[in-house]
């Protein structure tokens, strides 16, 4: 059974909303911006962390300085939705380093990936591993970002229910 977590106030709000924006933020300048005690903000972290409302703290990488010119959309449709054959498809998309999000989606198509490659030699290799060679998969399409207007990981807070 999933443990219950507990509910959170305003100040985890706006905890929450400067770490992940920032997850470096001293504890010292979380507490000035909201007007908390440092003590405080730092029980609310570790609280945070534990129930499960923080579950990483990474770096964001930038993909031009490290080589990583082409952003891929693809969309797939499946030839066979039985249960072990999605799981199959889905195992090989979370094999893939190169996949950031797959995303198992209802209407015309069942998946839709996000790649980062290097090239498009890159991605017509994986092309050949992940929809040819691996099977069960009926089409695909592929769009080609040509530019990245807004690429965030952080959620809007202001209409989450507080106590």
């Amino acid at each position: 059974m999933a443990k219950a977590l507990k509910a959170i106030d305003e100040f985890d709000k706006k905890i929450l909303d400067i770490v992940q924006r920032d997850n470096h933020t001293p504890v010292r300048e979380i507490a000035e911006r909201i007007n908390l005690s440092l003590p405080a903000v730092a029980k609310r972290l570790q609280r945070l962390k534990a129930s499960g409302y923080i579950t990483h703290n990474k770096s964001i990488l930038s993909p031009s300085l490290l080589g990583i010119n082409n952003t891929i959309i693809v969309n797939v449709s499946v030839e066979n939705e039985a249960v072990e054959e999605l799981d199959e498809i889905r195992d090989r998309f979370l094999k893939c380093p190169q996949i950031q999000h797959c995303f198992y989606v209802t209407g015309d198509i069942d998946f839709v990936l996000i790649l980062a490659v290097k090239d498009m030699q890159e991605y017509e290799r994986l092309t050949r591993e992940l929809f040819f060679e691996g099977g069960n998969v009926r089409r695909f399409r592929t769009y080609v970002a040509m530019d990245r207007v807004k690429s965030s990981q952080d959620l809007y807070l202001s209409n989450i229910e507080t106590n």
